[in-house]
């Protein structure tokens, strides 16, 4: 199999926060670092399945990282990195298009958009 070429800085971006779960996650850890279940919570209708496989991706591009404290019980926090935080301000511009769109897209789709016009999935 050959390698993967990058065609454009969108394409390697798009590579990066691909499906539908890792923008909600990078946005959901915008304001602080979150614990596994506060992340879920904030991540509507994401598994835990989906959940970890996507931080484990989004920590291994270092856009996420998972601090582990040694305590009893255990407690693991995950915040973004700068680079993390930098795609997520070049994610905000999108965001804004699809505030301003959401009601046209999601009549367009059949969907039912949140009440509450929140990154929630």
């Amino acid at each position: 199999m050959q390698p993967r070429t990058y065609r454009c800085g969108l394409d390697a971006a798009v590579d990066v926060i691909g499906g539908r779960w890792k923008a909600l996650i990078l946005w959901a850890l915008h304001a602080e670092p979150l614990r596994f279940g506060e992340l879920k919570r904030k991540v509507t209708g994401i598994s835990e399945k989906m959940l970890i496989q996507a931080l484990r991706e989004l920590e291994a591009d270092e856009l996420v990282h998972r601090e582990v404290f040694h305590e009893i019980p255990p407690k693991v926090e995950y915040s973004l990195t700068e680079l993390g935080q930098r795609l997520n301000t070049a994610l905000l511009p999108l965001g804004d298009w699809g505030e301003e769109n959401m009601a046209g897209i999601a009549k367009r789709r059949g969907v039912t958009p949140a009440p509450s016009h929140t990154a929630t999935a």
